[in-house]
């Protein structure tokens, strides 16, 4: 199998490409000076010369509040460059992995309050949320070897490039820093993700062939605010974390109050859930301190 990884040295991606590679899968990682998705030149070009079997794209616009201000970039990069990829995969029959987010939903809550599985009607509340669904309806409408993959609360040891840094990079460099509080939002439910986990679980799911939509994160759930405590309390922070609502924040965009995902789908072609994101956040922050020790 010949798998062409897009955005190889992101947050995402630094972790598949690496797991990958361990495995030992002939695996090449793309940058944004090999390959730009918003130009349908740049895709053919080094798509077409390579022919790999599989494409993973990990690229995306996702600064949520920038995408409110820069609906055609947004656009661009999570429609229209999805388009340009799917595309090339057609014409050379590559399967194709994208990325999309929980924030595909919080238009509503289910009346049994239960996270959100595959099956649920999307209903985004932001530029973003809208941009990432429009992505996953165009490769639903040219492919049918596909794997469109909603992760949440995502980090990792390599920091989201288009961002600088992750939730928990935030909350350790404000304890590192010695600040007595931290205003956290405490009226969004989430699951937080650990990137090395959804690598793990994505080298499983492309060996199985089963095409379509899937949820990828840890399980469990809670609200930033109880994230932020859970990783003051591992790493033995004397910080305060003070909750707030999100009409305190004055974010521009609207985030979902409720966005957990259930891994339905995983289950129901027996992969196991990933492990509960406490597990994963602690095993994270030890090996962050393994890391900087060595």
């Amino acid at each position: 199998m010949k798998i062409v990884l897009i955005g190889a040295d992101g947050q995402l991606g630094t972790d598949i490409f690496n797991l990958f590679k361990l495995k030992g899968l002939d695996i090449l990682g793309l940058t944004i000076d090999d390959i730009n998705i918003c130009y349908k030149d740049s895709c053919q070009n080094l798509l077409l010369k390579i022919k790999p079997s599989l494409v993973i794209n990990t690229a995306a616009y996702n600064l949520v509040d920038a995408c409110e201000d820069n609906v055609k970039l947004a656009f661009e990069v999570n429609a229209e460059g999805v388009k340009n990829i799917a595309e090339v995969c057609k014409i050379i029959d590559a399967e194709l992995m994208h990325f999309s987010t929980d924030y595909v939903f919080g238009g509503y809550q289910k009346e049994n309050g239960k996270p959100f599985t595959e099956d649920d009607c999307p209903a985004p509340l932001s530029v973003y949320g809208i941009s990432k669904l429009a992505g996953e309806y165009i490769i639903k409408y040219l492919l049918n070897k596909y794997y469109i993959v909603r992760v949440s609360g995502l980090y990792g040891h390599k920091s989201s490039l288009g961002k600088g840094y992750n939730f928990v990079d935030f909350i350790v460099s404000c304890a590192q820093k010695n600040q007595s509080e931290v205003k956290v939002v405490n009226d969004q439910v989430l699951t937080p993700t650990n990137t090395k986990d959804v690598a793990e679980k994505l080298f499983e799911l492309i060996w199985t062939e089963k095409y379509g939509l899937y949820h990828m994160t840890n399980t469990g759930f809670c609200s930033w605010y109880e994230f932020a405590n859970e990783i003051v309390k591992i790493i033995g922070a004397q910080i305060k974390i003070k909750p707030i609502k999100t009409k305190d924040f004055n974010a521009k965009a609207i985030r979902p109050s409720y966005s957990v995902l259930d891994n339905k789908r995983l289950r129901e072609i027996g992969l196991k859930d990933l492990r509960h994101w406490k597990d994963a956040l602690k095993e994270h922050l030890n090996e962050r301190d393994l890391k900087k020790q060595s």
